[in-house]
């Protein structure tokens, strides 16, 4: 296992990590900044309601781009579970 592996493999992970988690947190952002200017142009200052608004929408995003992160984790284990007998060379 030579150090250019190593860092490879952890470049790989960052990414897919990134990659996975950026549907949901996008999703999020974008409904926490239309709350946001809907607060701001009608200036309710109510915390809580952005909160409801936001779980929906991530539990939503979550429901539509679930099979496609789940796929994108299990290629990645596949290729770590593929690559170990180059590992222990």
């Amino acid at each position: 296992m030579t150090f250019e592996f190593i860092i490879g493999l952890g470049r790989q992970a960052v990414e897919t990590m990134l990659l996975v988690s950026l549907p949901v947190l996008l999703v999020s952002l974008l409904v926490g900044l239309v709350i946001s200017i809907f607060q701001a142009v009608t200036q309710i200052q109510e915390m809580t309601i952005t909160f409801v608004p936001k779980i929906f929408m991530t539990f939503l995003s979550l429901l539509l781009f679930g099979s496609w992160m789940l796929t994108k984790l299990i290629d990645f284990m596949r290729g770590i579970m593929e690559s170990i007998p180059f590992m222990v060379r």
